[in-house]
Formats: C-alpha cells, sequence, structure tokens
C-alpha cells in the first residue's frame, strides 16, 4: 500500500533546503499549465512508462493527480520500480494550498 503525503507536510519539504523533494504532477497538459505546484514535472498518466521515469529525481517523489484517487495507482507502479520513497498527495492538486506556478515545462 503506498503513503500518502498530505499537502501541509509537502509544503515542508519544499520549504527545507535539507531535503529534496521531486513532485511528479500526473495531470493532463492543460491542466497542469493553468496551475500546478511550484516545481513539479508533468508526466500525464496517459504517458507514463517506465522510460520516461527521469532517473534524476530525489530520493523522496511525491505524485500529484486532481483529487488524490489516480496519484496512488502511479505511486504505486513507481514505488515498485524506484529506489526511492514514493507517495501519492492526499487530496491531489485540489488539496494544494502551497506554492503554484502556471505554464509548461523548461
Amino acid at each position: 500500500m503506498v503513503t500518502e503525503t498530505n499537502p501541509e507536510t509537502l509544503v515542508a519539504k519544499l520549504e527545507d533546503d535539507d531535503t529534496e523533494t521531486t513532485v511528479v504532477d500526473i495531470r493532463d497538459p492543460s491542466s497542469y499549465a493553468a496551475g500546478h505546484i511550484e516545481g513539479a514535472v508533468n508526466l500525464p498518466a496517459s504517458r507514463l512508462s517506465l522510460a520516461t521515469v527521469d532517473s534524476d529525481w530525489s530520493d523522496d517523489v511525491v505524485v500529484a493527480c486532481y483529487v488524490g484517487q489516480s496519484s496512488r495507482r502511479v505511486a504505486s507502479l513507481l514505488d515498485s520500480h524506484l529506489d526511492a520513497s514514493v507517495s501519492s498527495l492526499r487530496g491531489g492538486f485540489d488539496a494544494w494550498d502551497g506554492p503554484t506556478d502556471s505554464g509548461h515545462d523548461a
């Protein structure tokens, strides 16, 4: 069973200079462009494969979706293939109250 990270804990992790956390946003590109967690990478669930997983991701990966449902499934898949601590964002982007950005990945 995949663990969940609540939004408050994720804010603290992202603000902590001693902790490196990779946020993977699995929503569609237009939703991501409209607004996403600051620093998140967009990897839509529809395009997800192990070949698309970045080996430069940190040892702490948090998967975010719309409401926290799909991210659990994807986090479980990633957890079984990554040498990292992988969790799902509880409540998804809908529950996020931290810093956001807009636009596409650079």
